[in-house]
């Protein structure tokens, strides 16, 4: 039996010899050790008992290593997760760091090194908690508006929130790619009956087409090839609490008829499911494209579009609203600092007037990202030349302050202004000759889908953008 102060590990390994050695040694190291013969049985104790630390085999009969691995950080983010692997898995066990691993250990391994391991998870799980416990506290005690800064267009975009999060009504958040509207969509959820119930976050336009409706209605076993159990959907994930749809222009129109009617009816019938069961979700949707454009062109369904409307905002642009670029800079500024263990610094008066002069073309995340390089890199004082370049971040001064007569570009900067350049030409170039199907420009480009639209989020492109071409 487990006592308050014992630490819970759960090891899960169809060899019986390794789970009974796991077991001996973080006995020993003051855990209560729970097993498991195989990946079902694995979800089952985990859902049950909350282990603060889960060790797992990568291949095992029935639901394997990976799946473990992404469910449980589906579920409890925060769990360390140590993956176990035999001879020549390197390149899956990189999959699974990936994919949220905290390490991974490969058959046979020393008894001294998996202890060292296991220690080094827990300590790292107990730091990360404590500054997550200090995030929600500070989240707790500052208002939305400190947030996302205090201009009068901002102030009315924050009531438009406390007000939605008041109703139980269907959200539609607008505006382009890195404004905010994911921690807005956070803080309706936070603010309103369902805070105590699970936020569901789904990037509808990282999925491919073809996956996109299993993953959110789920399927049964035995529902399609490959089938071989059953997968709970993110709406019944979510039920309860709230689903959160960002990109929801990238679903596809057959699954826009199933989204819709799942809205409706208040319930979603699995892949393979004989009947449909009902559900309590309150989503939450967003975009980066205005979605009257997408109904005029034929790619969404009007009646899905009214009935995602029923609450909208629309999130401005940074550049249009250059008065709260100081405070968010000097707040991305202190936080790059706590994170990193670095001692506080500022701006110089110059590296101010360059960030409010920027366009800012990836609005509030461009501006984090730049902002946190500089901390990490300034020796105390951020001046301009602080403000580097990284996938397609840069730093563009506005037509109104264009850069001085004579000024000097350094040599890296010119590489990756031309690198961004290629790259936006090969991805127009790939997605025009596919007409916008971004599976097939994939393939043609050399890259995985998620590379694609990585990419594409990164230059503001959608395939949709592409399809009448």
């Amino acid at each position: 039996m487990a006592t308050a102060d014992r630490r819970k590990a759960l090891i899960a390994d169809d060899d019986a010899e390794v789970r009974l050695t796991a077991t001996d040694v973080l006995t020993e190291q003051g855990f209560d050790v729970l097993g498991a013969a195989d990946g079902d049985e694995a979800l089952e104790i985990f859902t049950t008992s909350s282990p603060e630390i889960v060790i797992v085999d990568l291949k095992m009969p029935g639901c394997g290593g990976l799946e473990v691995l992404r469910r449980v950080k589906t579920r409890a983010p925060e769990v360390p997760v140590i993956m176990i692997t035999g001879y020549g898995e390197v390149k899956t066990a990189v999959e699974a760091m990936r994919l949220g691993a905290y390490d991974f250990l490969a058959k046979p391994f020393l008894l001294e090194d998996f202890v060292a391991t296991v220690q080094r998870a827990i300590e790292r799980a107990e730091l990360l908690g404590e500054l997550e416990s200090l995030r929600r506290r500070v989240t707790a005690a500052t208002a939305l508006s400190d947030l996302m800064g205090r201009s009068p267009i901002i102030a009315a975009v924050v009531e438009q929130a406390q007000q939605a999060a008041r109703a139980n009504v269907t959200v539609l958040l607008t505006g382009e790619t890195g404004t905010g509207k994911e921690l807005l969509a956070r803080a309706i959820h936070q603010g309103s009956a369902r805070a105590l119930q699970p936020l569901i976050a789904v990037d509808c336009g990282a999925m491919p087409d073809t996956l996109i409706e299993s993953e959110l209605f789920g399927y049964e076993k035995g529902a399609f090839t490959g089938a071989d159990r059953r997968k709970e959907g993110y709406f019944a994930q979510a039920d309860g609490g709230t689903l959160f749809l960002d990109e929801i222009g990238n679903i596809p129109l057959a699954t826009q008829a199933k989204l819709l009617r799942a809205l409706q009816e208040r319930a979603v019938q699995p892949l393979g499911a004989a009947k449909p069961q009902p559900i309590d979700v309150r989503v939450l949707a967003a975009t980066n494209a205005p979605l009257e454009r997408e109904v005029q062109g034929g790619r969404f369904r009007q009646d899905l579009y009214y009935r995602l409307n029923e609450f909208p905002i629309v999130v401005p642009a940074l550049r249009e609203r250059r008065q709260d670029i100081e405070d968010l800079a000097r707040r991305f500024l202190a936080e790059a600092a706590l994170e990193f263990g670095t001692a506080p610094c500022a701006f110089a008066p110059e590296a101010l007037n360059a960030l409010v002069a920027c366009e800012w073309p990836g609005n509030v995340r461009q501006l984090r990202n730049v902002v946190r390089r500089a901390a990490l890199i300034a020796p105390g004082l951020v001046a301009p030349e602080h403000f580097s370049f990284h996938e397609g971040d840069e730093v563009v001064p506005s037509a109104a302050a264009p850069a001085a007569p004579g000024e000097e570009i350094p040599l890296r900067a010119i590489v990756e202004r031309a690198i961004a350049a290629a790259e936006r030409q090969a991805l127009t170039q790939a997605l025009t000759a596919a007409r916008g199907n971004q599976s097939t420009a994939a393939r043609a480009l050399r890259i995985d889908y998620k590379t694609l639209y990585r990419k594409m989020k990164q230059y503001g492109m959608s395939g949709r953008d592409f399809a009448a071409r």
